[in-house]
């Protein structure tokens, strides 16, 4: 039994290891670099298919044989379906940085996801939830990706700095995510495959102490997840 739960944590932490070993891409001058190996984000969904399959496995095992067991067949099975979730990233990710030419849009690809995150800057002036009109096409050229690759769902996620009442900032980022679903659903994208969230000030990823850090964390997270 403690083989076991030891077993279970190890895999468990190294499942956290690879979800965190990702970094992201940024558009500079045209061109797009996150200085990883074109094939590495494939492989790292197929790393995390085989700790999702292995930690699953030990969890359904009723004694240490049975878990260790379950544990390989599981791993077999989610690398190779954590590979096909993997190419089919690396593949829409060439696409759309392919056909975005902003190079204020950043995309990550984490593996299992797709997040692409826009400044709120450029897409709203301040305290407006309304999309400025110059900067709809690049929403429409994510519309246009997102339709080609029918297979996924997507949450808009908005995000604010903390300048401001915490309730205000909410609901502010609320708007302004159902404001870029709301352009995507009139592109042609399915509305059942989108989800609007207002993060507001809850999830910075820069510090509120600098003006630099409130511009990064005034953003619009388009977050497209390969459906199973």
């Amino acid at each position: 039994m403690i083989r076991a739960k030891f077993s279970l944590m190890t895999a468990t932490a190294a499942l956290m290891a690879l979800t965190a070993c990702t970094s992201p891409g940024v558009y500079n001058n045209g061109a797009y670099n996150d200085g990883v190996d074109p094939n590495a984000k494939a492989k790292t969904g197929a790393a995390i298919g085989a700790g999702v399959g292995a930690l699953a496995g030990m969890i359904a095992g009723n004694d240490p044989k049975e878990r260790r067991n379950n544990a390989i067949a599981g791993a077999i099975v989610g690398a190779a379906g954590g590979a096909i979730v993997g190419n089919q990233l690396d593949k829409q990710e060439a696409d759309l940085r392919a056909q975005m030419g902003n190079n204020n849009v950043t995309i990550q690809n984490t593996g299992d996801r797709l997040i692409v995150t826009l400044p709120q800057d450029i897409l709203f002036a301040t305290d407006s939830a309304s999309v400025r009109p110059d900067l709809q096409r690049d929403l429409r050229t994510v519309a246009q990706n997102l339709n080609a690759y029918p297979n996924t769902t997507v949450q808009v996620i908005g995000h604010t700095d903390n300048t401001g009442e915490a309730a205000y900032n909410a609901s502010l980022s609320q708007r302004r995510a159902q404001s870029v679903a709301g352009i995507l659903v009139a592109e042609g994208v399915s509305s059942s495959r989108l989800r609007s969230i207002g993060r507001g000030e809850d999830a910075p990823i820069a510090s509120n102490l600098t003006p630099e850090g409130r511009q990064q964390n005034r953003r619009v997270e388009i977050v497209i997840l390969p459906n199973a």
